[in-house]
Parts: C-alpha cells; sequence; structure tokens
C-alpha cells in the first residue's frame, strides 16, 4: 500500500464533508493517507465519488479499493470569486487529475501550476486540517511534494 503525502493545512476545513455508514471508509482510509473508492464486483467500473450503487450495471456488488497515489493533469482552472468559507484561500487552483489506472477526479492543487503542466504528472496528497483530512494533487517539485525527495515541506 502506497501512502499519500501529507501536507498540512492551517484551521479547519472550509467546508467540512458529511460522514456517513457508507463513506466511512472513504474519510478513515484518508486519515491514514489511502486515497479509496469503490469498483462494481459485477463489471469492474471503478466509481469517484464512491458509490453504493454501481453507476455502470446498477448492482449493489461493490467493493473498496486503494486507488494509486500518482495520476496526471488533465485540466485546471484558478479560482478567484470564491463562496465565504473559502475567502481566505482565494486565489486557488482546482485540477482534473486521472490517476493512475484509475478514474478521473476533481480536487484542490497544492503549489504551483500553470498551462505548461498538462498532461504531467500528480502526486496525490492528504491535506491535513485541525479537525480532518480532506484531499488534493500537486505536480511534484512544484510546492507540494519536491521531486527529488518526494518528502512533504
Amino acid at each position: 500500500m502506497n501512502r499519500l503525502h501529507e501536507v498540512r493545512m492551517s484551521g479547519d476545513r472550509p467546508f467540512a464533508p458529511r460522514v456517513s455508514a457508507f463513506t466511512r471508509p472513504f474519510w478513515t482510509g484518508l486519515a491514514d493517507g489511502q486515497l479509496r473508492t469503490t469498483c462494481c464486483d459485477a463489471c469492474g467500473v471503478i466509481s469517484f465519488p464512491p458509490r453504493n450503487l454501481c453507476r455502470a450495471c446498477w448492482a449493489r456488488d461493490v467493493r473498496w479499493i486503494d486507488l494509486s497515489p500518482s495520476g496526471r493533469l488533465y485540466s485546471f482552472t484558478r479560482v478567484h470569486v470564491v463562496p465565504g468559507a473559502f475567502a481566505a484561500d482565494a486565489p486557488y487552483a482546482i485540477g482534473i487529475v486521472d490517476i493512475d489506472r484509475g478514474p478521473r477526479l476533481m480536487c484542490r492543487m497544492v503549489g504551483e501550476v500553470s498551462a505548461d503542466d498538462l498532461d504531467s504528472p500528480v502526486q496525490m496528497l492528504v491535506l491535513r486540517y485541525d479537525d480532518g483530512p480532506l484531499f488534493g494533487a500537486c505536480v511534484p517539485g512544484r510546492g507540494g511534494v519536491p521531486a527529488e525527495s518526494g518528502a512533504v515541506r
């Protein structure tokens, strides 16, 4: 199992997620440094966010799987006009990441990101807030995970 690198964030999460009995394995896994989601046992489709029903064949036979800690940056945008809960973070970047051998997902980008980074490798991260984790990604060596060491700064 590959653990995600962690980045310490200040304060509480701007908008804490709802944790249900079904999503608890996702949030527990993230707190332990692992990005998880569901996979359909009937057809093999991986869903993100995790679902208790397959989006492809409607089967209820889903299992939890660990996702790769790496992927590629498909696209991103920089957000300047934000809801009040996110005002302290503005401007910030949101990326769309294709997880290696996994789904495409949207997440916060940590560190610098530019158009030159499109289709570049990214590392998934645990964003460690005072009240719990969220996930994000960074381009190695650009402010989240240094390319040469893999250590978190």
